[in-house]
């Protein structure tokens, strides 16, 4: 399955400051009855964003992010808990594109790869500063710079504007993020160096 292709993504920002955001809290066992990517969005951290009678959640981060925001920012220690890849499923699907925390549980993080979801890495003080400039204005937007593995803080008046941070990720996941490649697809296409390593050793 091919991923829509990340290189320079500038969005505003969904964010919490909340820490230990397990997998359960973005996808709910309760949804978790398909095999399929399709379809998960609308269940992602549903008893954030509804109350138990299905009505909306008016001032969770979700009702009142910006709209097209693209990444979430969350506190540290995010996607821990159960390595269902659902997780990273249902963020994908939403709609987001990156998250960002200071640190991420292992198996979320290589799920998220795999999905074409791109976890940023930054340090604490980096996490906290965007936290407070969102806090402070919700119109904070965040540029990731996938090719130069930078992030940087974007938009007039902030007085953090043009800091930037690099970010940690290996160069295969960055080819497969960058050209829309799931591990499949980048395996196809080098089908041709294969089919030549196979000709040339039965020669």
């Amino acid at each position: 399955m091919s991923f829509e292709k990340i290189n320079i993504l500038q969005s505003p920002v969904v964010a919490t400051s909340v820490e230990n955001i397990d997998t359960d809290q973005i996808i709910p066992a309760r949804f978790l009855k398909a095999t399929t990517r399709e379809g998960f969005g609308d269940a992602m951290f549903r008893d954030w964003r509804f109350n138990s009678d299905g009505s909306p959640v008016r001032d969770s981060v979700f009702a009142t992010a910006p709209a097209g925001a693209k990444i979430l920012v969350a506190g540290r220690n995010f996607g821990c808990g159960s390595s269902r890849e659902h997780a990273a499923w249902a963020l994908a699907d939403y709609g987001f594109r990156a998250v960002v925390s200071s640190f991420f549980a292992d198996i979320f993080k290589n799920n998220a790869l795999n999905n074409g979801l791109l976890p940023v890495q930054v340090s604490e003080d980096f996490l906290q500063t965007i936290l407070r400039l969102r806090k402070e204005n919700s119109a904070l937007e965040l540029k990731i710079d996938l090719p130069e593995k930078y992030i940087e803080i974007v938009g007039s008046g902030f007085e953090e504007a043009g800091r930037r941070e690099y970010f940690p990720i290996g160069e295969y996941k960055r080819h497969c993020l960058e050209n829309g490649l799931s591990d499949i697809d980048y395996l196809i296409t080098t089908r041709g160096i294969i089919e030549n390593f196979e000709i040339s050793n039965n020669k």
